[in-house]
């Protein structure tokens, strides 16, 4: 009787290890946390094991040279939401919580605290009295944002003036800008060319 008693006393201290079992894929540690793949569904877990993020499948993927997973940069992975057929990027934070909304029509993984993003702006033009509807334009703009989604700077503008639920892709707009430094960018130009600026 005492021995069990010792044992079912020691079980909680010492503590059973987890074990996640039938996965599909799992990635290197970024940011202190490691993607797993289960059929469709992603989750995280800490370098002990413990899944820290339950399975989801919001998380978008980005390519790296060890494969094609979701990852954290700077506390922050990057999530998409389907609203009226269109696709919207966002963030989440390291306990699952959305800490940028989904809101950008493509994002780029954090390098330090600020993101490169894309987003539309919808400009009403007008109004057509025989279709009784507003005339509109959307532009589209390449954005740095800060950790809270708040744009700092546009950067370019893209040569789109069709709402995004009538592209006919089923990728979202390129992002060409890129950091080459925590605040320099390079921004292709319509000549092709790469322009420099320098970001606060």
């Amino acid at each position: 009787m005492k021995t069990i008693f010792l044992t079912l006393l020691i079980i909680p201290i010492l503590g059973i290890g987890q074990t996640i079992e039938n996965i599909d894929f799992v990635s290197p540690f970024h940011d202190g946390l490691s993607a797993v793949k289960k059929g469709n569904s992603w989750a995280f877990i800490d370098e002990n094991g413990s899944i820290i993020i339950d399975f989801r499948e919001d998380l978008v993927k980005t390519k790296t040279d060890k494969g094609y997973y979701p990852l954290f940069s700077n506390g922050k992975c990057i999530i998409a939401h389907k609203k009226d057929d269109i696709l919207y990027y966002g963030f989440i934070d390291k306990k699952g919580n959305i800490s940028i909304e989904p809101q950008f029509l493509n994002v780029l993984n954090f390098q330090g605290n600020k993101a490169l993003a894309l987003i539309v702006h919808k400009e009403t033009i007008g109004y057509n009295d025989i279709f009784k509807k507003d005339v509109v334009n959307y532009h589209y703009f390449e954005v740095v944002i800060d950790e809270n989604g708040n744009v700092l700077d546009h950067l370019t503008q893209l040569a789109l003036h069709i709402s995004p639920k009538y592209s006919k892709s089923k990728e979202p707009p390129v992002i060409t800008s890129k950091f080459i430094s925590d605040n320099l960018i390079a921004v292709k130009s319509d000549e092709n060319k790469w322009n420099l600026r320098k970001i606060k």
